[in-house]
């Protein structure tokens, strides 16, 4: 995967926009300054827009409560959470009414119920399914429960596998921190159900009916790695947790499509960096910066918006396998755009 160039706003060229939450739409309590614009003017386009969040502890219509409250007008349809898509693989697997043991808070439990299925706290023969997702007050007897089921042979799912989440204090640990607890005490992996994994975008693309979707997100292992896995354009904003370090030393499955500095860019047109090469040196430009890479080395020159430069910076990178994202040179390309 490579960045990519779009002559047209990205909502004129995506029937759907599948929006992530945290450090995309809001972190915390507070919206992301451009957020209630940006997707407003994506509606006024006719693009569909719906959020899709790996967070499962609070239900959608909590989250489209808060939305609102945020100045993005939401109704609890347009959420889809990773408690749905984990609920749904467990309904497809046992029958109606079937017991799963919630690790988690009061979205997972919902969701559950919502699938028919019997949401409970203690484990037991009769418990089919485990299912894990994030709870800002994880108990330890939850975890507990849920080891002792998992170890009896119960379908063990989570919700997502999300190490860390970014809150209005900084980035704290997130479900799949705690999952890790179980597994590590069972020996038993889970089934994830959330981003990168498909049934969370499927279950997206389910409600919006999208055919051509653009997913936006500010992880690349979760968010873009997920586009990836879909075959899907990947928007990476840098409003949240991936920094343009992360970017430069994305793997090949983790590589947005095109970048933005916040969730705006979906309602624009992307430059598309154009690389040439000659003998033994390759330049690349995208809009007043060029960057030149000749024996394992760049340098980059010019002025202008700091995000063409490390478009790309991004492309020089990612064609030669021989540059070091964290070598002493694109530390210095980095260091000229003041990152």
């Amino acid at each position: 995967m490579s960045l990519q160039a779009a002559d047209r706003p990205l909502n004129e060229l995506h029937d759907a926009m599948l929006l992530d939450l945290d450090g995309v739409v809001y972190i915390g309590p507070k919206a992301v300054p451009a957020a209630p614009e940006a997707v407003g003017k994506a509606r006024a386009a006719g693009a569909r827009v719906a959020f899709v969040t790996n967070n499962a502890g609070r239900t959608p219509a909590r989250i489209a409560e808060h939305l609102t409250q945020l100045g993005v007008p939401a109704a609890p349809e347009d959420v889809v959470t990773s408690a749905e898509a984990a609920a749904r693989l467990i309904a497809a697997r046992y029958p109606e009414g079937s017991e799963v043991l919630v690790v988690g808070d009061t979205g997972l439990r919902q969701a559950v119920r919502r699938m028919g299925l019997r949401p409970v706290t203690v484990s037991s023969d009769s418990v089919v399914a485990v299912v894990q997702g994030y709870s800002r007050t994880m108990a330890r007897d939850l975890l507990d429960q849920g080891t002792l089921a998992v170890s009896r042979g119960a379908f063990y799912v989570a919700s997502n596998s999300d190490a860390t989440a970014p809150t209005e204090w900084g980035v704290t640990p997130a479900n799949g921190s705690f999952v890790r607890v179980i597994a590590h005490a069972t020996g038993v992996e889970p089934v994830i159900a959330g981003k990168p994994m498909r049934p969370l975008h499927e279950e997206g693309m389910m409600r919006t009916g999208a055919s051509n979707p653009l997913i936006v997100g500010d992880r690349l292992d979760t968010d873009i790695e997920g586009a990836t896995v879909h075959g899907a354009a990947g928007l990476l904003v840098l409003s949240g947790v991936a920094t343009p370090q992360d970017v430069l030393a994305a793997p090949a499955h983790q590589r947005p499509r095109y970048l933005s500095w916040d969730v705006s860019g979906m309602n624009e047109p992307h430059p598309g960096p154009v690389r040439r090469v000659e003998g033994d040196t390759a330049r690349t430009e995208c809009g007043g910066w060029t960057v030149t890479s000749m024996e394992g080395t760049v340098r980059l020159s010019g002025e202008g918006d700091r995000l063409d430069g490390l478009r790309a910076l991004c492309t020089a990178v990612w064609a030669d396998e021989t540059i070091a994202p964290s070598g002493s040179s694109a530390a210095e390309a980095l260091a000229v755009l003041g990152w």
